[in-house]
């Protein structure tokens, strides 16, 4: 059975799997944050795509120097998925710190799907499902009403009371949206150009990690100045960002950049479960049904779609029977065949059925 987008069904579950366990894993990087209150969102950005990026161009560095012919085939791609991975951490992390954690990552993640879809809609030309219509507006309702619940809990954020910054913090998660799709795209783009899944995530990733060095080095002293600091860096580096990334990437060589991305609704609403399970923070009743309408989301882009059985075609054989010898007696026009009660039946020739009902052919 296969799906609209060539791909057979199992490969898209698979696939499917795969981005969902990368974003339940990119989930934990807020409550990982929180463990390291004195560092920057700059710098906790550039360590996780930045170290992250150059730790998967590491380990694919094999798959890479086999396959340069392909990647510089397609440079252009590689280089704008480059810049993409290099400016999303750091448009993402600076939205939240100016418009607030909520604001900042429901806008960040909620336009992402939306970005995907009319990039690969002017780009390839691709048509929109019913079907993931449907899954990303369960999935953005879900997000927007965990917003709306975060917002209404009694804390304070950062930069929130301001409207000037407020509005930059939101224009930041556009971008940081757009930039999210865009290196989706690309890292699918290069897969479906014959790119294996290590090679176009680890080159992509990999420049965009050294484009991030700099900033690495210029907001990064505070990952040095305690244990935990490091610990958080580390983890960062090497869990949501290096192998989450790796299973996004095998994610993307079975499904379409804009189901990923859908897909990756549930990051917010892992961080929102976490957030009250470990940080200690309440949910309100709001942010529930959000969470209920994201699981909605992902149950109706990854159940399996039934597709119509097709009547099989029956075939007629034209088949041979041998002649059954009966009595017969022998005139002049032929042969008669006796049957009981005195009838008979005038036959010129040996009959062969074709397979069409009783017929006689000339001798």
């Amino acid at each position: 059975m296969k799906r609209g987008t060539g791909h057979p069904a199992g490969s898209v579950a698979v696939g499917s799997l795969c981005v969902l366990v990368a974003s339940a894993l990119w989930g934990t990087t807020g409550t990982a944050a929180t463990f390291a209150p004195t560092v920057g969102p700059l710098a906790i950005g550039a360590v996780a795509m930045g170290l992250g990026g150059l730790l998967q161009a590491l380990i694919a560095a094999p798959r890479i120097a086999r396959e340069v012919p392909r990647l510089r085939a397609q440079r252009g791609v590689v280089l704008l998925g480059a810049m993409a991975v290099a400016l999303y951490p750091l448009a993402f992390y600076s939205s939240m710190h100016l418009a607030g954690v909520a604001t900042g990552t429901v806008v960040s993640i909620g336009s992402a799907p939306l970005a995907s879809a009319l990039i690969e809609r002017v780009v390839d030309g691709r048509r929109l499902t019913r079907r993931w219509m449907l899954g990303a507006a369960l999935g953005m309702s879900g997000t927007v009403l965990l917003c709306v619940a975060e917002a209404a809990r009694p804390h304070s954020v950062s930069g929130a009371g301001s409207v000037r910054m407020t509005v930059l913090g939101v224009g930041l998660g556009l971008v940081a949206g757009l930039t999210y799709a865009l290196y989706s795209w690309a890292a699918h783009r290069l897969i479906g150009r014959g790119v294996s899944s290590g090679a176009a995530m680890g080159t992509v990733f990999g420049i965009g990690g050294v484009l991030l060095l700099p900033v690495l080095l210029a907001t990064g002293a505070p990952l040095l100045s305690s244990w935990s600091n490091a610990a958080v860096g580390a983890y960062m580096a090497l869990v949501p960002m290096l192998i989450g990334y790796v299973l996004f990437g095998w994610g993307l060589a079975h499904v379409p950049a804009s189901t990923a991305t859908t897909l990756s609704l549930l990051e917010p609403a892992v961080a929102a479960v976490l957030a009250v399970l470990i940080v200690g923070e309440r949910l309100p009743l709001l942010g529930w049904f959000g969470i209920a309408a994201v699981v909605g989301c992902l149950a109706v882009l990854t159940t399996p779609q039934r597709t119509a059985r097709r009547p099989r075609a029956i075939t007629t054989r034209t088949t041979r029977t041998t002649r059954t010898t009966t009595r017969t007696t022998t005139g002049a026009g032929g042969t008669d065949t006796s049957r009981p009660g005195g009838a008979s039946a005038h036959v010129t020739a040996p009959s062969v059925s074709t397979g069409r009902g009783p017929g006689s052919a000339a001798p």
